[in-house]
């Protein structure tokens, strides 16, 4: 899949190699320069999609290079100017000269991931890029098994009405997919927009979902960017008690007020939920709000696991089997029939999710030629081995001073989720209920890698 090309420009070592790790994780291609003249090189040699120009730098000032860029009619690029001494007059001088928009540091990562991505969509012809990539998601959930045809024909029944939809079942399964697929079938003009938790803990819930008015200018919130299309809101009984509150007094009175203004917005998108399996222990449990329950459990759809339709495991081998090697360049390799009945044998705790990771990690890894049944029993188990090696050294461990202890704990903690996380900082963030730059940081501190993770070279 093709990617945005990031130049990250800084001589703020620290913040340049966070922001790029950020980037990264979210699927970007980065680039970074320590300096003005190192960024005149690279810009020259592959002009990026977007620069992230720092002002104050030890030999070229960004606003010198970006009017250089420009005088030279070479701003091909979308550019935004990161200071942390910003003025008014800076930032128009900036706009001026054809910067897309103006951050100041210290740097928000809600405010640099919004704005990057606000900066990508607005290039030419990026919505008719972002159109013709879309065909390479998975659009629909995929089997043929009976449960999956009554699915996707129930799916297709939601998707004709404009009722909240509440989707259950086990983590992995491919609740998110079911909701894309739901959307992408509807009459919806707007886009699917997700609740991100762990961005939401970062911002006041009011602000998050119905957006704010600052200095007078409008900054659109949730719900703001789902009109006219759907909001996905994923594992319900994460949402907190008050964002259940604000998002219950949206849909019964069917409008909300953003933060600091004074008058009221209808709500016009359409909500879709997903919750584990044991959705009604949870609403018993107080993890959800009760009145919430009912407004959004209209259109209820289960997701069965995995274990429970073996036999669309081949049909799901072949799929992204051909997916890797058409999106991301790995190599083909083929899962014989014996192969596949041995993936058919499996629990799949981890559902799609595991198989894919499974898969990808096969394809990464492994070697030439047709998949070997030593390697699939190898992948099956990686897994259970993963978890039993958490155990040895226990006893060690309570043997160390009080720091180093926790130091360890934490390395082998953060390891092992990052690994569960297929090595996305992005979901261990949210799994482990960490802001993000600060488990950047924190990762840094313990030596713990995410590419070493997931290429299998971290510390168990």
């Amino acid at each position: 899949m093709s990617q945005a090309q990031i130049l990250v420009v800084d001589d703020e070592p620290d913040i340049r190699q966070l922001v790029q790790e950020i980037l990264e994780d979210e699927g970007y291609s980065v680039q970074s320069a320590k300096d003005g003249e190192s960024a005149r090189l690279l810009y020259a040699q592959q002009k990026p999609d977007l620069v992230l120009l720092d002002i104050w730098m030890p030999d070229i000032d960004g606003i010198s290079l970006l009017k250089e860029w420009s005088a030279a009619g070479e701003l091909e690029s979308q550019v935004v100017i990161m200071s942390g001494h910003g003025t008014l007059e800076t930032a128009v001088e900036a706009t001026r000269l054809g910067a897309f928009d103006f951050i100041q540091k210290p740097l928000s990562l809600a405010k640099l991931l919004a704005t990057v991505r606000k900066a990508l969509d607005a290039r030419p012809h990026a919505q008719a890029a972002g159109a013709t990539a879309q065909h390479t998601l998975q659009q629909e959930p995929l089997g043929t098994s009976p449960a999956m045809q009554s699915l996707r024909n129930k799916a297709r029944q939601a998707a004709s009405h404009g009722s909240p939809v509440m989707i259950t079942g086990e983590a992995g399964s491919g609740r998110r997919t079911l909701a894309r697929y739901i959307h992408h079938l509807s009459a919806a003009l707007g886009e699917m927009v997700i609740f991100d938790h762990s961005q939401a803990g970062m911002e006041p819930p009011l602000s998050y979902l119905f957006g704010s008015v600052s200095n007078g200018q409008p900054v659109n919130g949730l719900l703001d960017r789902a009109a006219n299309g759907t909001l996905f809101v994923p594992d319900l009984p994460k949402l907190s008690a008050d964002m259940q509150e604000l998002l219950n007094n949206a849909i019964e009175s069917g409008s909300f007020t953003a933060a600091g203004s004074g008058s009221q917005k209808p709500l016009t998108c359409r909500i879709i939920c997903s919750a584990p399996e044991d959705l009604e222990r949870c609403v018993r449990d107080g993890q959800i709000l009760n009145s919430l329950y009912f407004r959004l459990n209209v259109l209820p759809l289960q997701v069965p696991a995995l274990r429970e339709r073996p036999e669309d495991i081949p049909e799901l081998v072949r799929y992204f089997s051909d997916w890797f090697p058409n999106q991301e360049n790995l190599p083909y390799r083929q899962f014989s029939v014996s192969v596949q009945n041995r993936m058919r044998n499996h629990g799949w705790p981890g559902n799609v999710r595991e198989l894919r990771n499974l898969i990808q990690r096969l394809l990464v890894l492994g070697g030439n030629g047709e998949i070997s049944m030593q390697e699939i029993e190898e992948a099956l188990h990686h897994s259970v081995a993963d978890v039993e090696t958490t155990d040895s050294g226990q006893e060690a461990l309570f043997d160390l001073p009080l720091r180093e202890a926790r130091e360890q704990f934490e390395r082998e903690y953060l390891t092992y989720q990052l690994k569960k996380a297929g090595g996305s900082v992005g979901k261990l963030s949210e799994s482990v209920g960490m802001e993000r730059t600060h488990l950047y940081r924190k990762l840094r501190s313990l030596g713990i890698d995410p590419k070493s993770v997931t290429r299998g070279e971290g510390k168990p």
